[in-house]
């Protein structure tokens, strides 16, 4: 990702505009990392991965009814490993 001060970004604002539709640019202010320009369909991509997250007392009865009669698919059977020490 290209980092540039936010007083270069300001005079060259086109520029960085042009570049972000290739790679992120990271405006730095007093050398932290402020805020990130990027294209919009970058930004729509980032945006269709978004989740909601939920508390499980937000859940319905019948929510969880679901989740408990799921079954996962085959092919998954490797992610049994990652629960294997698992404590709730």
């Amino acid at each position: 990702m290209l980092k540039v001060s936010a007083a270069d970004f300001q005079r060259n604002i086109g520029r960085y505009q042009d570049l972000a539709l290739r790679e992120p640019v990271a405006v730095t202010r007093n050398g932290r990392e402020s805020c990130v320009l990027l294209s919009v369909d970058e930004y729509r991509r980032l945006k269709r991965r978004d989740r909601r997250v939920r508390l499980v007392e937000e859940l319905s009865d019948e929510e969880i009814a679901l989740i408990a009669k799921a079954e996962v698919p085959a092919g998954y059977e490797h992610l049994d490993e990652e629960l294997k020490d698992w404590n709730p």
